[in-house]
């Protein structure tokens, strides 16, 4: 078995894997984890989270594509926007609200993708840090690239994902009944005309 060794040029090293490194992804999320808290979602870059975990960006890129993809993954995020919303805006624009409900609820229907997006959002509420980086990767990988796809102006938005966030809460945080036990499609026919508005404006 042979051990990757960078090459070296001029006594320094090549960016790229460290020598005797077992874990670089994991070591790349630690350091994306703490670039994140400290700067912010905004303020974070690529090339940041790659100097804090010592490789070469093009190395962070390989394993997360974009820095969404990484906060995804420092996050345990069940999904990655940049993958998810052109499936959502895809389709008939009269039935975006509809196919923005099913998927939030069907995403937040399974336990183990909905407890990191909702151990975030306790977190947030009680963290000054995270709540800025929650909303600015929230504004920013997800309702912007809506808003902006849709023409719709971000208060609209904003608006509409006020709507998912209370039903999320108010069915896995608070568990109101009937709502916490409600059948998803049950759900989606409720609510997704009042998103819908929100969105055709």
């Amino acid at each position: 078995m042979t051990t990757e060794v960078p090459e070296v040029s001029g006594g320094r090293r090549r960016p790229g894997r460290r020598p005797g490194a077992a874990d670089t992804r994991g070591e790349i999320l630690a350091a994306a984890r703490k670039v994140f808290a400290e700067k912010g979602f905004d303020k974070a870059t690529i090339r940041g989270i790659a100097r804090e975990a010592g490789v070469d960006p093009a190395l962070v890129h390989h394993y997360f594509d974009s820095k969404e993809g990484v906060f995804v993954a420092a996050m345990r995020l069940p999904t990655d926007p940049s993958a998810v919303l052109p499936l959502i805006l895809s389709g008939p624009r009269e039935e975006v609200g509809e196919r923005l409900v099913r998927f939030v609820l069907t995403m937040t229907a399974d336990p183990a993708a909905r407890e990191p997006l909702l151990g975030m959002v306790r977190t947030a509420m009680v963290n000054e840090q995270a709540v800025g980086m929650v909303r600015e990767f929230f504004t920013t990988a997800v309702l912007g690239r809506v808003a902006e796809a849709l023409d719709v102006p971000p208060l609209r938005m904003e608006a509409a994902f006020a709507q998912l966030f209370g039903v999320v809460m108010t069915r896995y945080i608070l568990r109101f009944e009937p709502l916490a036990s409600a059948d998803i499609e049950e759900i989606v026919a409720l609510l997704g005309p009042t998103v819908q508005r929100y969105l055709a404006g």
